[in-house]
Order: structure tokens, then C-alpha cells, then sequence
């Protein structure tokens, strides 16, 4: 048997759950009138959360990207206010590039007229770039170049200095069905196409990560009825895929690799009556597990996580939420065992 097949065969494995514990939570920001859509980083040690500010969730006014930092988890302040006129940046994702800059990769949509007249038409969308070497001063966004219009490049991540993304396609197409495809950079601005895997189901947002062993894995947003989200796995030179129904549904989906092998996800479920919800919880190759529903409800999701939290055993999580009225920026301490074995 090939190694490659053997690599899958041993991801695709049954992994003990491990148990999660909520330690706290807390909100960070609610300094506009809607905060929504965070990602997480670690870097030169401490904590960069990045978010939208607008005034709704779409369109709303155009949208700016707001950076917050911490050195302890516990405490933040405003670094940055990313902002292009005439542009609403969305979906922020902070990666750390290979040139030891801070990446800040947005979507980018237009909707012309007087940004406070409601229910304006998108007639444009393209993902932008912005690069900081402190986190304080960013470059003017930049749109990527390869990846064009109709397409959102929701989400990258670096690996071995290339920066792998999944983007997929804004409207259905043949079949009536969005498309995914995966691309690939080694600048953070031009961006080349790799493949279009085919998981058979309408999809939006994918989250990509690598494991120890090279292998892409790709969590997927299911646009079916039953929202389920799904996990795909391909081994380099990623072309050949492994599509599961992760069994749950995770919007807004994101999540991590831990050392040990251990993956942990966040995303908006349903499982109380249908009632949206932020949800931890680990996850495989095959499924996804919830472990911790977060205070949550209404408009929520769109998590970040960093594996490194301020004490051996913790993650730290950002999402966003409306349960408490108005939609704000909440920052949770969970702290996760080793798996019994």
C-alpha cells in the first residue's frame, strides 16, 4: 500500500473525543453599531482580534476592519482602523506571512450610492490584502490579483511559505450549485489556481489547515437544507480529495491543529429547535463533535481561535454575538484535556 494512502487511512482514523471546558467569557468590543465577523492571531507575543464595524450586517455603511490588541488575553486596546472608501471590508482574516509581516485579507464589495440609504444593490466584489509590520500602521488594501470578480477568497492559510486559500464561487452555477477551488501565493497578492475539488453539495466558506504530515483539510460550509458542513482532506499535491458530512453544522466555519494531531472547530449550529448558535468542539476527518455551546444567539458566529491561549491547556476564541441585544465582539477561555487513550 502507498504511504500516502497509509496517511489517509490514519487521519481518517476514529480519535478519542476530548472533553472542553468553559473557564470564562467575556465582551471586548461593541464600540460600533454592529461588530461582527472575527479572526484570531498570536504574534510577538500577543494577540491581534480583528473584526468588521459597520452599521448592519449587510449592507449597512461600508464597512472598516477594526484591530484589536492584547498582551494578556484579558485586556485590549484599539490598534488599527482599516478602511477603503467606497468599499465595504468584511470577513477579516489575519495570517502571519512569510516575510514576518501581519496579512489582513478582507472581501471587498461595493454597493454604489449614499453609503446610508438602505438597501443598496452589490454591483462588485473583490478580496483585498493589507500587509502591517506592527499592527498599528497597515497598507492601503490592495485587491488580489488572480482571483476575480464572482469569486471570494474567504479564507488562506500559510504553509512551508506558501499560502494555500479556498475560494468559492458568489453565485450557482451549472447545476445550481456554488463551486470550490483551492489557490495558492507566495506573496499574498498574486494568487494561482490549483484545483477545483467537488464535494457534490451547494457550499460557501471554507476554513483550510495542514496537519503534521502536509495533508490540506478543508472545512467546508454546506448550503444543503440540512447545513451540514463538511470536511475534506487531500494529501500533496492536492488533487485527489476525500469529501465526509461532518454531521453538524458549522457557519462562519473556522478551526485549528493542534501538535498532537487534535483539531478543534467553531461555527454557528442549530442545535437547539433551530435556534443559531455559536458551538465548540472537535472535529475529525469524518465528523464534527460540539462540546461547548458559547453565550450566543441572533446574529453570531464567524469565530476565531488561537491553540496558544495565556495558560498551558487553553484556546482562546472570539465570535460575535447579539444575545445580549446588540451585536458585539465576545472573547472566550476554554480549556481542552488530552484525549483518553
Amino acid at each position: 500500500m502507498k504511504t500516502a494512502t497509509l496517511l489517509l487511512l490514519t487521519l481518517l482514523a476514529p480519535i478519542t473525543t476530548s472533553a472542553a471546558e468553559l473557564i470564562s467569557v467575556k465582551k471586548i468590543w461593541d464600540a460600533a453599531p454592529h461588530n461582527a465577523f472575527t479572526d484570531l492571531l498570536r504574534h510577538n507575543g500577543a494577540w491581534y482580534c480583528v473584526f468588521r464595524e459597520s452599521s448592519a450586517h449587510i449592507p449597512g455603511l461600508n464597512g472598516k476592519i477594526r484591530v484589536l490588541r492584547s498582551a494578556d488575553g484579558d485586556t485590549w486596546q484599539s490598534a488599527a482602523l482599516v478602511a477603503e472608501p467606497g468599499v465595504d471590508l468584511r470577513d477579516p482574516k489575519i495570517t502571519l506571512a512569510p516575510d514576518g509581516r501581519l496579512m489582513l485579507l478582507t472581501g471587498g464589495s461595493v454597493y454604489p450610492g449614499d453609503e446610508t440609504v438602505k438597501n443598496r444593490k452589490r454591483t462588485a466584489a473583490h478580496s483585498r490584502v493589507s500587509f502591517s509590520k506592527d499592527g498599528v500602521e497597515w497598507t492601503t488594501p490592495k485587491p488580489v490579483e488572480g482571483v476575480g470578480e464572482g469569486q471570494w477568497l474567504w479564507q488562506m492559510t500559510w504553509h512551508q511559505g506558501v499560502g494555500y486559500g479556498a475560494v468559492y464561487s458568489t453565485a450557482k452555477e451549472a447545476g445550481g450549485k456554488r463551486t470550490l477551488s483551492i489557490w495558492r501565493t507566495t506573496d499574498g497578492i498574486k494568487y494561482d489556481r490549483m484545483t477545483d475539488p467537488a464535494p457534490g453539495i451547494d457550499l460557501s466558506e471554507a476554513a483550510v489547515r495542514f496537519d503534521a504530515h502536509d495533508r490540506m483539510i478543508v472545512l467546508l460550509r454546506g448550503e444543503e437544507k440540512d447545513r451540514h458542513a463538511w470536511i475534506g482532506v487531500s494529501p500533496p499535491p492536492y488533487e485527489k480529495w476525500e469529501w465526509k458530512d461532518g454531521g453538524h453544522a458549522a457557519q462562519g466555519p473556522n478551526f485549528v491543529v493542534l501538535p498532537d494531531g487534535r483539531m478543534f472547530y467553531a461555527g454557528r449550529d442549530f442545535l437547539d429547535k433551530g435556534v443559531a448558535k455559536t458551538v465548540f468542539g472537535q472535529m475529525t476527518a469524518t465528523a464534527l463533535t460540539p462540546l461547548i455551546t458559547f453565550p450566543s444567539g441572533g446574529d453570531t458566529s464567524y469565530a476565531g481561535i488561537a491553540a496558544d491561549g495565556p495558560n498551558p491547556g487553553e484556546l482562546l476564541v472570539t465570535y460575535y454575538s447579539s444575545h445580549e441585544g446588540k451585536t458585539a465582539i465576545y472573547l472566550a477561555k476554554v480549556r481542552i484535556d488530552k484525549p483518553d487513550k
